[in-house]
């Protein structure tokens, strides 16, 4: 039950973007459509499992003065081979993505996982840790970019849903804010039921 719980508390109860408003950049810029929000979020759950993974094995021989710095050039590492391998197998998924890609660096879900949780742990529940945060970061982007595709352009990863326009604000930046926070306020309803 303990494992099942460390890779489920990502979703809802401790969900990184609907509940610890975390990883709100790449949450808000990537999101206009429902592909994107969820390549970035597989993206980042990759940096997370590793850089976890990593960690948690490499925990005890890192001086505490260069812990943060050392957690840094881990993640910094799994990012360009993120950013790599999107270059040369997606680049269109990776030229819409920009930027974003490599400020996964400064991400604080994966930052603070490493330091709250991976650092702490062994490495299998540091790589469960990272999976259930990674995956539930995923899910709120895939969600958000989802409803502001639905919304703004009437598909649906790409699939036309309805004729005709969309709502424009959904695609711009008002519109990753409207939707994150009903988005939000139906995340507070879900965990209070399940509570």
């Amino acid at each position: 039950m303990g494992k099942l719980n460390i890779l489920t508390r990502g979703f809802i109860r401790e969900n990184p973007v609907f509940v610890l408003l975390l990883g709100l950049c790449p949450a808000l810029g990537v999101t206009t459509s429902a592909i994107n929000g969820l390549g970035m979020g597989l993206a980042t759950t990759f940096v997370l499992v590793m850089s976890n993974l990593v960690v948690s094995i490499i925990k005890d021989v890192i001086p505490n003065k260069v812990r943060i710095p050392s957690f840094i050039v881990i993640i910094a590492s799994f990012v360009t081979i993120v950013s790599l391998v999107m270059e040369a197998f997606v680049p269109a998924l990776f030229k819409e993505l920009g930027l974003f890609i490599p400020l996964i660096v400064v991400n604080c879900v994966v930052m603070g996982r490493a330091e709250a949780f991976a650092s702490k742990n062994n490495p299998f529940n540091a790589i469960i840790d990272g999976l259930g945060m990674g995956l539930g970061f995923a899910f709120a982007l895939a969600i958000l970019g989802g409803v502001r595709e639905i919304l703004g352009s009437g598909s649906f990863f790409g699939i036309p849903i309805f004729e005709g326009d969309g709502m424009l604000v959904f695609v711009l930046a008002p519109g990753a804010f409207i939707g994150l926070g009903y988005l939000i306020a139906l995340n507070n309803i879900l965990r209070k039921t399940i509570e």
